[in-house]
């Protein structure tokens, strides 16, 4: 039905004073929209609420029926929504979530600080870790649910994606390739590149994507996780092939994220968690937040510098 629940208020005002205008001065409203709320109410039953003279205003019979239910329905209504916050208020316990760290700083600020709010009596602990150590905890039961970019052939993991992000080529400001808008990869065995050993996810990714190019980078520097290898970038020791969202959003001081070509690499992060075995209530409702980041506006996305040639 086209109506909602600041016409039913309307309503139960005018009934109540028996008067648009006393009804309009306590709902801080004009007479005009007013009437308007009523007749759309009116609209949508398909019957008249009210006989209006210009003396009075009075409940027809089925007006006067309409009034009690309505009543009825905002009081439910009201118990209702004091239940829920009632339920946050007490809901007490613990969410783990598992996260590789490239991602924590993109999807969980935000999301934790509402979650928090809502339930301010939860824990929730995250496990940073790289992506098979993120994958087990969550395969071992040690986290409800977790944020990864493996895990989507695995027979006894759901994964549902998120985000789709690209590799990009991370540099300062002042390295020789800094003022370019894409760099192949053959561009890169030019200069002191460092990569992340093959026990990480990412290097599987890079690795599975360069198996049919003859071009790939010789690397001088290998580090265990990314996020070491853009602060060994902004400390001018070389270059390095990063996720988007490892590097520092757009306006750093000193770090470039060049999109790369022949190939173009990307990674799909998601939500990972068992097969067949439902959320607890309190993951789910994290989970759900999380879930429901997929569906912001790209503005609010990592940006990748525009640079000029």
């Amino acid at each position: 039905m086209n109506f909602d629940l600041s016409d039913l208020r309307a309503f139960i005002a005018v009934a109540d004073h028996a008067s648009f205008s006393v009804a309009s001065a306590e709902l801080h409203l004009s007479q005009s929209a007013m009437s308007r709320r009523i007749e759309r109410l009116e609209n949508a039953l398909g019957v008249s609420l009210f006989e209006r003279t210009t003396r009075k205003v009075e409940l027809t019979t089925v007006g006067r029926e309409f009034l009690r239910k309505a009543r009825e329905l905002l009081v439910g209504l009201e118990e209702s929504m004091m239940g829920m916050r009632d339920t946050a208020e007490k809901m007490r316990g613990e969410v783990t979530v598992s996260c590789v760290p490239s991602a924590v700083r993109y999807f969980l600020p935000d999301v934790l600080k509402t979650y928090h709010q809502q339930y301010p009596n939860m824990l929730v602990r995250v496990i940073d870790e790289g992506a098979n150590e993120v994958l087990a905890a969550v395969a071992r039961s040690e986290a409800d649910f977790g944020l990864n970019y493996i895990g989507i052939q695995e027979p006894d993991i759901d994964f549902q994606a998120i985000l789709k992000e690209a590799f990009v080529l991370a540099c300062r400001s002042d390295h020789p390739l800094a003022g370019r808008k894409k760099v192949s990869w053959a561009e890169l065995g030019d200069y002191e590149y460092m990569t992340v050993t093959r026990a990480s996810g990412n290097r599987v990714v890079l690795d599975q994507a360069l198996a049919e190019s003859a071009i790939r980078p010789r690397w001088f520097c290998e580090v265990r996780h990314v996020l070491t290898l853009v602060g060994l970038v902004e400390a001018g020791l070389g270059i390095a092939v990063v996720p988007r969202l490892a590097m520092p959003q757009e306006g750093h001081p000193s770090l470039l994220s060049i999109p790369l070509a022949e190939p173009a690499v990307s990674r799909t992060i998601g939500l990972i968690s068992r097969r067949g075995r439902p959320l607890p209530p309190a993951a789910q409702r994290l989970y759900d937040m999380i879930l429901a980041m997929r569906q912001l506006p790209r503005s609010r996305a990592v940006k990748t510098r525009k640079l000029t040639a």
